[in-house]
């Protein structure tokens, strides 16, 4: 069984009607949209899509529900993007590199912060050959996004610092312009070392407004609490050596298992 069957088998995912993509982006394609996150054992998340299921779809994709994502994130030498989140820093910044591996799609993403605290993501398609790197093409999309953000840094300073992977489901209430998304099998990979969350466990996050969406309100009334979580700062935190403790390791060093081994990298191998 695939990472993706499992996760589909134990949340439930037949439940939800499907949805296109178009039909997903058409109605809640976000860019500019407040996150939160939840750390939530399976029951609760599987309890959270049944609940779910009358108000919103699930992207189906040819009778596929779950997508494989490999995300390269691009830091400096001094990983400022890292501390920027870490210090709570107001422009604080994201770039990487996103391979959806079934579909051979990438693309290059820059996610900012406005100065309402809400988070703005910028996109650029490229050929998945490319996923990894930053291409001149690339980093002149990089450069731009940044210089708009007024974030000081440039594409010629970054360099890949660490790969997450990850199996996602994702739902959209079509009515309202929400999103719910669900990672499974989630791993963070540095150099010769790796951390996995707990298979008991997914990554929810609610996409959408101010106002918390019946989401957030179904996961308040189950007790679970969101969490300040980004699946690249977890993973510096865990894997590099000497970083400073901080409350990202804190929150996860029980619900994450680091190994001196990486996984296989079969998964670079984008779909046909």
């Amino acid at each position: 069984m695939t990472a993706g069957s499992s996760l589909a088998a134990g949340l439930g995912l037949h439940e939800p009607r499907g949805a296109t993509l178009a039909e997903v982006d058409a109605a809640a394609a976000l860019q500019h949209r407040v996150d939160r996150k939840y750390l939530v054992p399976l029951d609760r998340a599987r309890l959270l899509i049944a609940q779910l299921a009358s108000s919103h779809h699930i992207l189906d994709l040819g009778g596929r529900r779950t997508t494989s994502y490999l995300s390269t994130y691009f830091d400096t030498p001094g990983l400022g993007a890292w501390r920027a989140h870490v210090q709570g820093r107001r422009r604080r910044w994201k770039v990487r590199t996103r391979l959806y591996a079934e579909d051979g799609l990438c693309r290059v993403e820059v996610k900012t912060k406005d100065g309402r605290g809400a988070t703005v993501k910028h996109a650029l398609k490229v050929p998945a050959s490319e996923y990894g790197e930053l291409t001149r093409h690339a980093a002149e999309f990089v450069d731009e996004v940044l210089k708009v953000a007024r974030v000081p840094v440039t594409a010629g300073e970054l360099s890949a610092a660490a790969e997450v992977r990850y199996v996602r489901a994702a739902l959209a209430d079509l009515d309202h312009g929400s999103r719910v998304t669900l990672d499974g099998a989630l791993s963070c990979h540095r150099g010769d070392r790796s951390a996995a969350l707990d298979a008991g466990h997914v990554l929810i996050e609610t996409k959408g407004g101010a106002q918390p969406a019946s989401a957030d309100r179904l996961l308040l009334g189950m007790g679970v609490r969101p969490v300040s979580l980004s699946k690249y700062i977890v993973g510096q935190s865990l894997l590099t050596p000497g970083l400073p403790d901080n409350d990202v390791r804190r929150l996860t060093r029980n619900h994450f298992i680091t190994t001196a081994n990486p996984a296989p990298l079969t998964e670079r191998i984008p779909a046909a």
